[in-house]
């Protein structure tokens, strides 16, 4: 069985989104051509099985929601839907909780990682039930003074495992301990 972790970008004021939840231009690295950042993408990419989303992150019209990964994507919801299929990605939506989701989310990837993908809610509630073994940042040079806090009133140990720094991002991976 992979890791469970949690994968999101954050501004250097702790935000994970902008106010009325606007990317704030913090998934630039993402589409940036520089090597480091595509490295990693294509690293993610190769190791996730599965992940983990919450409805808020997913949004209200399921097209309007695009995902390079091409996996079982688990949206906690507190509405039962039907499991949507797109471009080689299933959104399927869970209603038992983060424990429920994430049996589910691991016995889709089998040996692959399962990736907590957001958002600051989801983040918060994974983090603070002890589920998550790493946490992997992208720390974006903008600061956005308001917004969704990722680390709000938390108190957590982690230990650094890896510092990539990027033209758009220093990528930061953590174990939590």
């Amino acid at each position: 069985m992979g890791k469970v972790f949690l994968d999101m970008a954050i501004s250097l004021d702790g935000f994970v989104a902008g106010e009325n939840n606007t990317d704030g231009g913090l998934h630039d690295w993402y589409f940036s051509p520089d090597q480091k950042s595509s490295q990693i993408l294509e690293q993610l990419q190769n190791g996730i099985g599965a992940m983990i989303l919450g409805k808020t992150a997913f949004g209200d019209n399921p097209d309007g929601f695009d995902t390079p990964y091409k996996v079982p994507h688990f949206v906690l919801t507190h509405t039962a839907k039907a499991t949507i299929s797109r471009d080689g990605a299933e959104f399927i939506f869970v209603t038992d909780g983060l424990e429920g989701a994430l049996a589910q989310a691991q016995a889709a990837a089998g040996e692959k990682d399962v990736c907590i993908a957001g958002g600051a809610s989801t983040a918060q509630q994974f983090l603070q039930s002890g589920l998550l073994e790493e946490i992997h940042l992208h720390l974006v040079p903008v600061l956005l003074g308001c917004g969704l806090r990722l680390f709000a009133d938390q108190s957590v140990k982690l230990e650094l495992l890896k510092v990539i720094v990027a033209p758009l991002a220093t990528h930061l991976r953590y174990r939590v301990l």
